[in-house]
């Protein structure tokens, strides 16, 4: 598999500027476009940058926008980090942006709403900007959406390369795909993408591929199709592509286009170049009305709002077309709109990342009557990844759309949605905590199980350890775990009731595995004590020692389960008998101190074990210095039932 998605190259086309291919200006870059550092070319490494002589700026820039618009959101955030602690150096907005984007990518959601908040003063006219403003509690809207929807990955169809842009031809699916192609076809090292189509059986259990048409598929990308009512008349997106090579602009690129073709018999003909195409400017991703009488698509062409805008042009019944108009804010932003697709009703779905989201591309949909209420298709459609190219049924109850989200076959699989009507939710939002510090924990996996231990449900806490999950109201006895690398699971027992919609502020506690305290552990070594001494002859405990003491108390009173034994010792020095005398009463003040902060007398004992256990070779008449008899005087915390 290529390193860069083709999808995601589709989108690299949208954002080449001036710069292109061109590495002409390297150590100091006059004309600084935010976008100029991230193109259609493999990513490069930091050693290559700096052999070519590019300052630290224009590497991390170059290294930040070549993994975002690659959707390596990951390493992008790396990079973006590492541009923004740079000193005396004014950083543009918009990376500011990406980078909160970046941090949301990887579920840090309230370190990217601390650098959202930063970009809005930066940039404070700008529509994302504002719409962070207006609703800074948008993650509870998204993750409680209002439609619900299960959704599958459609692993008939996928492969383990990049599939997605579902279309609906009548009865059978329409996709973009990059498997089987011919080894030859590779530019700059990049995979490109053909169509093919998917023919179902009754049942959709069984399904039929092949290539789309041998007329439309060229070396060149294909996605992105749309089809009159009849069928007979595609839509569809391509590289600028003539006389079998690539046609490229002042600076190598290959710009996209929509063309159009119509079915002749048994076979796709008369393929058209749309008019308002060029040369200069990308021109994507169509969708047809349902009456066949406008068409939707995107563009970066001069005049629009952001890295790429929604437009929207009439057909016009002699087969011209009339200007393309911007469907313009609040639809549009500075960030991406792409993958437009109108419904029966005249709902827009797009994917965007300008409008607030999960992270990465999330999908949107709007009223056009209206264009006010725009609403974030929620989880389980959106995710922290990428997710677009949405394509609805008539009664919009069923769909298809493309992610990059884990777990998939591939690097973009196509999945389906279906509206749960009907159906009875409960709504559990919780926060998951460190046991002893009650630090919440980060990217801990939340599943929940039924009765019979089967999952039915899973989500995962963001940056700041809060979760929620969907469960079905018929579930009304479950189970949570959560799971953590480096922690024991934590588990929660639930009792709910169908009227119960929504169960606020639960706590999923986790412990750390090196703080398990098994039968026979000593807690001074479990929670790293200072070990409690005692002075010659004394059995008071020390003022240093009450610090230590209230640790084992705070840690029985977060584990409930657990009984000790406090285990007191003396040194070789005096006889025997006076020293287990001694130690007797170092164990009884000991567990009087823990019993005096509120443990229950049945959790805790204590036993003096005079001499008999010495941790050194300080026998009696044996000469040892004061401090190796010190290491004697002491007190354990012995775990003797759970």
């Amino acid at each position: 598999m290529k390193s860069i998605r083709t999808y995601h190259i589709l989108f690299l086309i949208f954002f080449i500027n001036a710069l292109g291919f061109s590495q002409s200006k390297k150590k100091n870059a006059a004309n600084d476009n935010f976008d100029a550092y991230g193109y259609m070319m493999p990513i490069e490494s930091y050693e290559s940058l700096l052999k070519k002589k590019y300052d630290e700026p224009i590497i991390y820039k170059k290294l930040g926008n070549q993994n975002f618009l690659s959707a390596n959101y990951d390493v992008a955030t790396y990079w973006y980090e590492k541009l923004i602690n740079l000193n005396d150096i004014e950083i543009e907005p918009d990376y500011l942006y990406r980078y909160a984007l970046s941090l949301k990518s990887i579920k840090k959601y309230e370190e990217a709403n601390l650098w959202m908040e930063k970009f809005r003063k930066a940039k404070n006219q700008d529509i994302r900007a504002n719409l962070y403003a207006e609703n800074t509690d948008y993650l509870k809207d998204i993750t409680i959406p209002t439609d619900q929807y299960t959704i599958e990955n459609f692993d008939v169809i996928n492969s383990a390369e990049s599939d997605f842009a579902p279309s609906y031809l009548q009865e059978k699916m329409v996709f973009a795909t990059t498997r089987d192609l011919d080894s030859e076809v590779d530019y700059n090292n990049l995979v490109y993408s053909n169509l093919y189509t998917a023919e179902f059986s009754k049942n959709s259990e069984t399904v039929s591929l092949k290539k789309f048409s041998a007329y439309i598929n060229t070396k060149a990308n294909e996605s992105s199709t749309t089809f009159s009512n009849d069928g007979k008349t595609v839509y569809f997106t391509r590289n600028n592509f003539e006389k079998n090579n690539l046609k490229r602009d002042k600076n190598g690129i290959s710009r996209l286009k929509i063309y159009r073709a119509t079915l002749e018999g048994d076979s796709w003909a008369n393929e058209l170049e749309l008019p308002f195409n060029s040369d200069e400017y990308s021109v994507a991703h169509p969708s047809l009305n349902s009456a066949g009488t406008k068409l939707y698509f995107v563009s970066d062409m001069p005049g629009g709002k952001g890295a790429s805008d929604i437009y929207v042009v009439d057909v016009l019944t002699d087969g011209s077309y009339g200007i393309p108009q911007n469907l313009g804010a609040p639809i549009n932003t500075e960030g991406k709109e792409t993958f437009p697709f109108i419904s029966e009703s005249e709902t827009l779905y797009y994917a965007s990342d300008g409008h607030p989201g999960l992270g990465g591309l999330d999908l949107f949909k709007v009223n056009l009557k209206d264009k006010k209420s725009i609403l974030n298709l929620g989880s389980p459609i959106n995710s922290s990844e990428d997710d677009f190219s949405i394509v609805m049924d008539v009664k919009e109850e069923n769909g298809f759309f493309a992610s990059n989200r884990k777990g998939g076959q591939g690097s973009d699989d196509i999945y389906s949605l279906t509206l749960r009507k009907n159906e009875c939710f409960t709504f559990i939002n919780g926060v998951a905590l460190d046991k002893d510090s009650d630090t919440p924990l980060a990217e801990t996996i939340i599943t929940a199980l039924n009765n019979e231990g089967e999952e039915i449900a899973k989500s995962q806490t963001t940056s700041d350890g809060t979760y929620t999950i969907r469960i079905p109201c018929q579930e009304n006895q479950y189970q949570l775990t959560g799971s953590k690398d480096g922690y024991e699971d934590g588990s929660l027992f639930m009792l709910t009731s169908p009227e119960e919609k929504q169960i606020n502020a639960t706590q999923l506690k986790l412990e750390e595995s090196s703080k398990v305290a098994n039968v026979g552990s000593d807690l001074v070594k479990i929670l790293k004590l200072t070990p409690i001494y005692f002075d010659l002859n004394s059995s008071y405990i020390r003022t240093d020692a009450f610090a230590e003491l209230d640790k084992v108390v705070d840690y029985m009173l977060r584990r409930p389960e657990i009984r000790i034994e406090v285990g007191s010792h003396t040194d070789s020095r005096e006889q025997d008998n006076y020293n287990l005398w001694l130690s007797e009463r170092r164990a009884n003040r000991t567990v009087a101190y823990i019993l005096s902060k509120g443990i229950d007398a049945s959790r805790i004992s204590g036993k003096g074990y005079g001499e008999t256990q010495l941790t050194n070779h300080c026998k009696n008449g044996m000469p040892c210095s004061d401090k190796d008899h010190q290491l004697n005087r002491r007190s354990e915390f012995i775990v003797i039932e759970k």
